[in-house]
Formats: structure tokens, C-alpha cells, sequence
């Protein structure tokens, strides 16, 4: 996250269209952890009535909570599409403004930058790299605020339905995130390494394009393909150690926290067995572990592009 921080100043500018996202994204994130209490709801409040009670009254509940349900689905389908607008939004006029800035910091400098630096580097950068940027800001780092919501809520949610059982749950999950942050920093390095290379083939291509009457006249066509084919093969190298490595941390990551949850819901179907949760309390579990075990494996691909 460190570099992000070099955006702040492109970001300060639209702190109102930044409010409004962040808002957006809090009502979207509580009403998916509002649908599973409704599902509990549902099965507790309208199919778990006693024995006894008359058809008519029994289809009146059951209507009544489908209704609710399909209110938090309104709720959460135009919040998340208003989210995803303004975050699209930001994402591309942080990316423009950025580019502007690059570009008219590129021509004030001197002559000498010019002869030592090759043109197609530049543009890697003004082009591929603020692609990069316009990912980050208009997509992952939304979608990393979304699940961490959505993690803490649910993981929130779920140690207030089995206290005991999901501490121990959260306590390994502690485990297994420690080292997964150390294996993000591999990730991270490797990206960067991965866009310097890249630029480094763009630069080769520039340079030769640029003058080649120059490599034609002098028969190096075959010459200048060998390096280039050189630099490129060692970009795609390097991205495919980025690539395993970040594969790697995303297996890491999910196992150990699904396996974690899945302990935990062990734990309440055990529990309505011996009658201390209902099954309406074990469907909230269900959804909820659903709902963290999710936004785990996106904050792993979030942490990877990031």
C-alpha cells in the first residue's frame, strides 16, 4: 500500500466523489451482511412456526420475510452499481491527471534525459504504467475496502453467534495471515519487476523504430530481433515467477482461512444437534462463512495486483 501513497495528491482534489464512494460501498457491504440474519430469519421466523400453526398464517410470514429479503437485494444492487460508477469514475480521472502530470514533467526535462533515456520507456510509462495506476485505483483497491467490510463484518457476525468457537477460528486464521503477508511482499517486488522489464522492451522497439533506416542500412535487422526476443523472453520470465508466486500466496491464503471456517461450522452443526442453536442460527453461520471465506480469497487478489 505504500506506494498508493504517492496518489494522495491526485486524490485530494475529488474528496467529495471520494466520500460518496466510500459511502456507497459501506451501504452495499451492510446490506450483503444483512442478507444471511435475513435468511436466519426466514427460516427461524417463517419456516420454523410450531406444528400447530394454521397454513394461511405460516404462508403470511414466509411472504413477509421473501419480502424483506428482496429489499436488501434492491438496496444492495443499486448501491453496488452507484459504487462501482463512481469509483470508475475517480479511477479514470486520477489516471488522466496523472498522465498530464507525467507528461508535462517528461518534456521539462534536459536534453541530456532525453539522450540517455530511450523514448519507448517513456511511453511504457505513460502508457502501460498508468494502466497499471487506473487498475488499482478504479478496481482493486474498491474492491480490497469492499472485502475488508465484508471480512471484519462478517467475521463480527459470526463470533456473535458462537462466541467461543469462532475466537478459536479467528486465532488460526491470525496464523495464516502473518505469513501471507510476507509472501505479498515476494508478490509485490516481483510486480515491480515484471513493469520494469516490460519497459525495457518497449524501449528497445522505440529506439530501433525510430532508426531504422539507420539498422536497415547496416543489414542489423536480425541483430536488433535477437535482442529484442533477449529482453522479452526475460520479461516473460520474470512475470511468471510473479505469476506462480502470487498463485502460490492465493492457495495459501484460501485454505488456511476456508479451512479455518469450515471448523467453525463444524462446530454449529454440532451445536443444533445437541440443541443449542437453531437451524435458522446455522444458516446465518453457513452464509457468513460464505461471505468471509469469499472476501479472503478476493483480498488475496486484491494484495497480489497491489
Amino acid at each position: 500500500m505504500r506506494p498508493l501513497r504517492a496518489l494522495l495528491p491526485y486524490l485530494a482534489p475529488y474528496g467529495r466523489q471520494i466520500a460518496l464512494a466510500l459511502l456507497l460501498l459501506l451501504l452495499a457491504a451492510s446490506a450483503t451482511l444483512t442478507l444471511p440474519y435475513a435468511v436466519k430469519l426466514l427460516v427461524d421466523g417463517g419456516l420454523g412456526l410450531p406444528p400447530g400453526t394454521e397454513l394461511g398464517e405460516r404462508m403470511q410470514a414466509v411472504r413477509e420475510h421473501f419480502l424483506l429479503l428482496f429489499s436488501v437485494a434492491v438496496v444492495l444492487g443499486l448501491a453496488t452499481a452507484a459504487r462501482f460508477y463512481m469509483v470508475s469514475w475517480i479511477g479514470e480521472r486520477v489516471t488522466t491527471d496523472l498522465r498530464q502530470a507525467v507528461y508535462a514533467h517528461v518534456l521539462q526535462q534536459s536534453p541530456q534525459f532525453f539522450e540517455t533515456l530511450k523514448t519507448g520507456e517513456v511511453l511504457s510509462r505513460l502508457t502501460t504504467d498508468t494502466t497499471v495506476i487506473h487498475s488499482a485505483v478504479g478496481s482493486s483497491v474498491s474492491m480490497g475496502l469492499r472485502n475488508i467490510v465484508l471480512f471484519a463484518g462478517g467475521l463480527t457476525m459470526l463470533v456473535t453467534t458462537t462466541p467461543r468457537l469462532m475466537l478459536t477460528v479467528a486465532g488460526i486464521i491470525v496464523l495464516f495471515v502473518l505469513p501471507a503477508g510476507l509472501i505479498g511482499r515476494r508478490v509485490r517486488k516481483l510486480s515491480r519487476a515484471s513493469q520494469d522489464r516490460l519497459a525495457d522492451t518497449s524501449g528497445i522497439a522505440g529506439e530501433i523504430l525510430n532508426a531504422i533506416p539507420i539498422v536497415q542500412s547496416y543489414t542489423q535487422e536480425t541483430a536488433e530481433a535477437v535482442r529484442f526476443s533477449v529482453a522479452n523472453e526475460r520479461a516473460f520470465a520474470t512475470s511468471i515467477r510473479r505469476t506462480g508466486t502470487r498463485s502460490a500466496f492465493t492457495a495459501f491464503v484460501i485454505i488456511g482461512v476456508f479451512g479455518s471456517l469450515l471448523y467453525g461450522l463444524y462446530g454449529g452443526v454440532q451445536a443444533v444437534m445437541v440443541g443449542e442453536m437453531s437451524a435458522g442460527q446455522l444458516s446465518q453461520t453457513a452464509l457468513y462463512v460464505m461471505v468471509v471465506a469469499g472476501s479472503v480469497a478476493v483480498l488475496a487478489e486484491v494484495w497480489g495486483d497491489l
